[in-house]
């Protein structure tokens, strides 16, 4: 459950940067660059994704401008890069219990 993001994976002139145009905006009108190695403090959508996406391995950086996610690769590129960026949204992964309306509506009120 959740919602997917509808993403395109592209190669850039540069070798070892590869780039998801994603069918949402993440920053705004902000940059974000995260490095490997970076303590990521923030709470924002950009920040969980960079993380992910670092969390992989074989990433150097990860630079975020509005809906486009640039990712440069300090080895070979990990194999479900492109499924950890379309699963941002995804909250309920198989094996995880999903809530009742009745635990949803406590949870509100």
């Amino acid at each position: 459950m959740g919602q997917p993001v509808t993403l395109i994976r592209s190669t850039s002139s540069r070798p070892g940067v590869i780039r998801f145009e994603l069918n949402r905006s993440l920053t705004g009108m902000g940059h974000a660059r995260f490095e490997a190695g970076q303590e990521i403090t923030a709470d924002d959508p950009a920040a969980k994704l960079a993380g992910r996406i670092l969390d992989q391995g074989g990433v150097a950086a990860v630079h975020i401008y509005g809906s486009m996610v640039t990712v440069h690769l300090s080895a070979i590129e990990p194999a479900d890069l492109a499924d950890v960026v379309g699963g941002l949204y995804t909250y309920y992964l198989p094996g995880v219990e999903i809530p009742s309306d009745e635990e949803l509506i406590a949870m509100v009120d």
